[in-house]
């Protein structure tokens, strides 16, 4: 069985439709609620299970709270409670940055373990100080000293480019050769918004009375006092013109403008 249409009330058969909000609508019967601009599925914006446009939809407004003078007493009781709980909770937790860790007989002997290497260490670099390097390590060092000066010197030698050294001709004309080829130069494709046909020039003129954001790629958008040139009748709801601020071409509410 057809349902009825949640706006006139009628049979709405299945051809013509549009179910949203719960409910089933006309398509002509889906419109703005303060506006009576036709909507779709695209533009539409529910409100209390009842469609509005962009324009009108019904903005929630947040109350304000006076600052009495309970409200204000209560404000600073509060601030005074939490700056009580803060340093009650700092002065118990005052002196506990660390962990507490059992001294278990596993830990006990990997301390003792971790000193007796720390001594041994100690020990080792003492002798070596106090006897002096070994004849082993004495040319090894000798041998990175030497090894360091040969490298500070080779990049000075390495710098000193030669004088007779020129390119020779085929080598500079194969890096000409790139430069020689000529290209094609094609113009980029220009945007959607221009390449819409426009229509004949005889249309009409009219004025935007509301701002409108496009819904679609096929709409305009404009603000109020906009002029709208070359304007057609399409519909009821719909005409098609070209924005003269923007240059913009393309569909637009009816309902949003006036002719001038």
């Amino acid at each position: 069985m057809n349902p009825n249409c949640a706006r006139c009330g009628k049979i709405v058969y299945p051809t013509e439709k549009v179910n949203c909000l719960d409910k089933y609508w006309h398509k002509a019967c889906f419109h703005c609620e303060t506006c009576k601009m036709t909507l779709n599925m695209k533009n539409y914006k529910g409100y209390e299970k009842k469609p509005y446009c962009n324009a009108h939809y019904p903005k929630q407004s947040f109350t304000m709270v006076a600052d009495t003078p309970e409200n204000l007493r209560l404000k600073q009781q509060s601030e005074l409670q939490s700056q009580i709980r803060y340093k009650e909770e700092f002065e118990k937790n005052k002196g506990k940055g660390f962990s507490v860790v059992a001294d278990t007989p596993e830990l006990q002997r990997i301390k003792k373990t971790q000193d007796q290497i720390s001594n041994i260490k100690y020990h080792e670099e003492f002798e070596r100080s106090r006897m002096g390097p070994s004849p082993s390590e004495g040319a090894e060092l000798e041998r990175r000293n030497s090894q360091e000066s040969t490298n500070y010197r080779r990049p000075t030698e390495q710098h000193q480019p030669p004088h007779h050294v020129q390119p020779s001709t085929p080598v500079y004309q194969q890096q000409q050769q790139p430069s020689s080829q000529s290209y094609g130069y094609k113009e980029p494709a220009a945007p959607a918004s221009t390449q819409r046909s426009a229509p004949s020039a005889g249309g009409k003129r009219f004025r935007a009375v509301y701002d409108y954001n496009a819904a679609d790629e096929d709409e305009v958008s404009f603000q109020d006092g906009d002029t709208i040139v070359n304007v057609q009748q399409i519909d009821d709801g719909w005409m098609y013109g070209t924005v003269e601020r923007t240059g913009d071409t393309g569909m637009l509410p009816a309902n949003y403008v006036e002719a001038i």
